[in-house]
């Protein structure tokens, strides 16, 4: 494995220049980094950062860069075409390129039921914009009334939120599909709905989720109480892609937290959702800067 040191997306890139991501898997072959390296630079870019992987079990390339950009000198669709070409020599399976201040921001619907604090958590760090994406629209199977704080903020943003009470019978499905239909991917901020294969199949896109570290040993209603009448010392938050199998897709980011003999009920569930909303947040940002590829059938590699 070569690995060069992880750095911010936010390094410094010379005046003129832009930020350029390039995402790459294909089989392992001799002369992959050189032909990469060479593609930038011949265009006047420079690498920053090159994160490479490559299992020691199965032969498979994966690599991150991030190199400088000068829309002058590579113009968009050109930076684009000679992706492709390098794509189509190594026979890949994935190749992604953006230019994040170019390139429009992802789109991507929310979905929430009850509980507001990984949803109001990412709606101020859109607002705020330290999340790039573009949210189209809020969708909840719990009323909100339009004085509640999530609702008064969505308007005052133009956000549309859309109330879609569920029943065992029917899940409102096509409706969501409706909704989301146009995004690049689906966030759950604590949905506390099964997606059905069907569903998933049918939108055919990721979709990330959140659920506190708190499964498998505490299921079923009020699990932090649980927990914390178990004595346990460290909590934790899993966000992963979601698959068929119930919390079980490949997981993209993982946060852990030590809790004591100190700690009330309050500040347990404080640290819970605290906890849930830096690792849902971790998570989307990572994968709007191409960081995740999904890895194997239940892993991911993440840059």
């Amino acid at each position: 494995m070569l690995s060069f040191a992880r750095r911010p997306l936010s390094a410094a890139v010379p005046a003129g220049n832009l930020l350029g991501i390039h995402l790459f898997q294909c089989p392992d072959a001799v002369g992959i980094v050189a032909r990469l390296s060479e593609c930038i630079a011949s265009r006047g870019g420079n690498i920053h950062n090159v994160d490479v992987f490559v299992p020691d079990d199965n032969p498979v390339f994966y690599s991150r860069s991030e190199f400088t950009y000068n829309p002058m000198l590579w113009p968009r669709d050109v930076l684009r075409a000679d992706f492709l070409n390098l794509s189509h020599h190594f026979n890949a399976q994935r190749s992604i390129v953006r230019v994040p201040d170019l390139d429009p921001k992802y789109k991507i619907s929310v979905l929430a039921s009850k509980q507001d604090h990984c949803l109001f958590d990412l709606l101020y760090r859109w607002q705020e914009g330290r999340l790039p994406v573009d949210i189209t629209c809020v969708i909840s199977n719990h009323d909100r009334p339009k004085d509640n704080h999530v609702r008064r903020f969505l308007g005052r943003h133009g956000i549309p939120y859309h109330y879609l009470p569920t029943t065992p019978g029917n899940k409102r499905e096509q409706e969501i599909l409706e909704l989301v239909q146009d995004t690049d991917f689906v966030v759950l901020a604590r949905y506390m709905q099964i997606m059905s294969e069907s569903f998933l199949k049918a939108y055919g896109k990721d979709i990330i989720n959140i659920h506190h570290g708190l499964l498998p040993s505490f299921k079923g209603g009020n699990p932090s109480r649980q927990a914390f009448n178990a004595g346990v010392k460290l909590i934790g938050a899993t966000s992963h892609f979601v698959t068929p199998e119930l919390d079980a897709g490949p997981i993209i980011e993982q946060m852990v937290e030590r809790v004591s003999h100190r700690d009330t009920l309050q500040s347990f569930v404080v640290k819970s959702e605290n906890l849930e909303k830096q690792c849902l947040a971790e998570a989307i940002k990572s994968y709007c800067e191409l960081r995740v590829v999904p890895y194997e059938l239940k892993k991911t590699v993440v840059f």
